[in-house]
């Protein structure tokens, strides 16, 4: 037998929910674990039941759906996210991808998308809204002409990425340490090395790479 894939849903329109679901549950090897209205709620199903998919509004009561996704990161949760959203806005689609995010789908093609983002999220494949999926493009189309610019970018290592995504998002040294598990020491070495290997110097200069080309690491 096919093991059911578990599914959460937080959205604060319950009519808009409910149809998601019910579009979902047309699947017989989908199960709805629990459907939510507010980033609160959802965090705490999430982290209990710890779902195949979590399926997140961007915008929702107490907590919107990207800091759902940025707390189950720093808490290394590690549920694949799907974002719902009525935007088509580069920029917010940037940041969740910053976040891990793996599904993006415009709320208006949320019913013909769903079950296809689902199935390929679980996949670990990125799911993006076809109506967007140039913005993918560009940002790899970034990321690699950031690469051919700053050669020194590939020898960093993955957690050496991670520390350089978080810098980008304003965090400190404190904070990274804090959301990676380790000293801040071990922190302040991988930003030494970072800047080694970019050839970067002076006090601001890392934050200042990282701020400015956000969107292509």
């Amino acid at each position: 037998m096919t093991q059911q894939m578990r599914i959460v849903i937080a959205d604060d329109h319950p009519i808009f929910r409910r149809g998601l679901a019910e579009v979902l549950e047309t699947d017989p090897g989908i199960v709805i674990l629990g459907q939510v209205n507010n980033g609160v709620e959802a965090l705490e199903l999430i982290t209990r039941q710890l779902p195949d998919v979590a399926i997140l509004d961007i915008d929702m009561p107490h907590m919107n759906g990207l800091e759902v996704a940025e707390k189950l990161r720093s808490q290394e949760v590690r549920v694949p996210i799907v974002i719902l959203t009525m935007y088509k806005e580069e920029d917010m689609f940037n940041e969740a991808m910053d976040l891990g995010v793996m599904g993006y789908v415009l709320k208006e093609n949320a019913v013909s998308d769903i079950l296809t983002c689902v199935h390929t999220v679980v996949a670990g494949k990125h799911f993006i809204s076809p109506l967007i999926s140039n913005f993918l493009l560009n940002r790899r189309e970034r990321s690699k002409a950031l690469e051919e610019k700053n050669p020194g970018l590939r020898s960093l290592t993955p957690t050496e990425r991670r520390v350089l995504s978080l810098i980008a998002e304003g965090k400190t040294s404190k904070e990274i340490a804090g959301a990676l598990f380790v000293s801040h020491r071990t922190i302040e070495n991988h930003r030494a090395n970072i800047c080694i290997k970019l050839n970067l110097k002076g006090s601001y200069a890392l934050l200042k790479f990282a701020i400015e080309n956000k969107g292509a690491l």
